[in-house]
């Protein structure tokens, strides 16, 4: 049994191993960095697997900017290891999936279910919880910092899961599934039969498109300029897909959709070119649903007179608009059922001494998911 006692206890300050980013765009190093205890409503827990996700990727390159030296990485799942003051729902000894989202419950946009735009000032959002061995500050990257052995998070960020759930599995639960199901799900609330095309068929663009198999849509038209993800995104509930170079995709998706074009494009690529050439494969009435985030400062070239001449709508979807504690358990179950693959998703397990490698291999394509595994 948990006692109070044991709920709020939390262990000395001591060592544990990270991955610093010290240098955009250079290799991380694995680093000796210390954690703090957790403070009021916040809570430890010790990783047992963390996904990379393109995100991290492009926050190491320094795509988006940011403040260094940091610890990036977010798509996790672990163990509770301790719990600080007033948490209630969680205990020491909890399997949990750890999230980049936090939301206080009650803000202006929580209270309207859009966690994902919260609009609380989070203690954890003014003070890192990091520092390295000289005692100098280590950036919470994306306010998770799962490149390391352990991470304090606000409890708002936990989703518990069966302990019978593997790690690895569980991981992608945090980012990849939510983003890319959530999209079709929450963001686009996509109707049965709807016609759906999905630019970009990696990790959360597979993630999409079962998203769109699990609402019933047909067709789904999956397009990537990899063979290999193509012939991924059948297994993964495409009716049909295209290769860009090699066909006109307009032509080919009007032929598809009885010369309309399609209700629903999902874009889960970071491309300007390819958020562009969305558009044109909407039907009138259609709409855009942006889900890859491009480099700052990208900006697109869309005709405003025909979006609103053929009452087209331009959509942003931000991790699938999640509610963590309603969206991970329905995955979970799915997952069980046998209904969602996650499996299929993981090309690859690492230790955290080999986070450079399994990096790299995701820049080069070859990778669905590569999981450090601790």
């Amino acid at each position: 049994m948990v006692t109070s006692a044991d709920r709020y206890s939390c262990p000395k300050v001591d060592a544990m191993q990270a991955a610093v980013c010290r240098v955009f765009n250079e290799p991380l190093v694995i680093e000796e960095v210390e954690l703090a205890p957790p403070g009021p409503g916040e809570v430890e827990v010790e990783l047992r697997a963390c996904a990379i996700c393109h995100s991290d990727i492009h926050y190491l390159e320094g795509a988006w900017g940011g403040v260094l030296p940091a610890v990036y990485g977010h798509e996790a799942a672990g163990v509770v290891r301790a719990c600080g003051e007033g948490v209630e729902d969680l205990a020491p000894g909890d399997h949990v999936v750890v999230t980049l989202i936090r939301s206080c419950g009650h803000c202006y946009y929580c209270a309207r279910g859009e966690e994902t735009a919260c609009e609380h000032d989070f203690p954890l959002a003014q003070r890192t919880p990091l520092s390295d061995a000289m005692g100098r500050p280590l950036h919470q990257g994306m306010g998770t910092a799962a490149f390391a052995e352990r991470v304090v998070v606000d409890q708002t960020q936990l989703a518990r899961i069966g302990e019978d759930l593997p790690f690895d599995v569980a991981s992608l639960l945090a980012c990849g599934v939510i983003t890319g199901v959530g999209a079709v799900s929450n963001t686009a609330a996509v109707p049965a039969g709807s016609s759906v095309v999905v630019i970009g068929a990696g990790g959360v663009g597979l993630n999409t498109v079962q998203g769109a198999r699990l609402v019933g849509a047909a067709p789904i038209i999956a397009l990537d300029l990899v063979a290999e993800k193509r012939t991924s995104a059948l297994a993964f509930g495409a009716t049909d897909v295209l290769d860009p170079l090699a066909v006109d995709s307009v032509t080919a998706v009007r032929d598809l959709t009885d010369g309309r074009g399609a209700d629903f494009v999902f874009v889960t690529v970071g491309s300007k070119v390819a958020i562009e050439q969305g558009v044109a494969l909407l039907r009138p009435g259609g709409s855009l649903v942006i889900v890859g985030m491009p480099a700052t400062g990208v900006t697109i070239d869309l005709d405003p007179g025909n979006l609103a001449s053929l009452g087209q709508r331009v959509l942003g979807s931000k991790m699938g608009s999640s509610r963590i504690d309603i969206d991970i358990p329905r995955l979970e179950a799915l997952y069980r059922r046998g209904d969602l693959r996650l499996d299929e998703l993981i090309s690859g397990r690492y230790p955290l001494s080999a986070i450079n490698e399994a990096i790299a291999d995701v820049r080069r394509g070859k990778a669905l998911r590569n999981v450090i595994v601790f």
